[in-house]
């Protein structure tokens, strides 16, 4: 499965050019295969930035969510083994959201980013750079 960090789904929604057309391609295809997810996090995240006013939707950051999974974006809840993991990874910085993705791409999934910290982390996890 691949999983998107939060700038990868924002990214998407809002059709940034920084969105390398081979990643989106990528993305694409995994979404229709139902093969694409979100951790829970980001949608606090983007809901987060909603609430400071520094990124604004089309629609209610509710009804963006509602409507990204039933067109095939899958989220992954945040449950007791990924927060135990996040907290235990070594070498990485100490934003909870990207310890709480990383903890999850741990499952098995591909990291689909463009945070360099974490393209750059020297964990066991398959990343696939968004700028591509």
């Amino acid at each position: 499965m691949l999983l998107l960090d939060t700038v990868v789904l924002l990214w998407m929604i809002r059709g940034d050019r920084r969105f390398g057309a081979r990643a989106r391609r990528t993305v694409d295809e995994a979404i229709v295969a139902g093969n694409a997810a979100v951790s829970a996090i980001s949608f606090w995240e983007a809901a987060m930035l909603v609430r400071k006013g520094r990124m604004q939707f089309d629609l209610a950051v509710e009804a963006l969510r509602r409507y990204l999974l039933f067109h095939g974006l899958n989220e992954i809840p945040v449950d007791g083994d990924i927060a135990l993991r996040a907290g235990l990874i070594t070498d990485l910085h100490g934003d909870p959201a990207d310890r709480i993705i990383v903890a999850t791409a741990l499952e098995g999934h591909c990291l689909v980013t463009a945070d360099q910290l974490l393209l750059d982390w020297p964990g066991q996890i398959q990343r696939l750079r968004a700028s591509d």
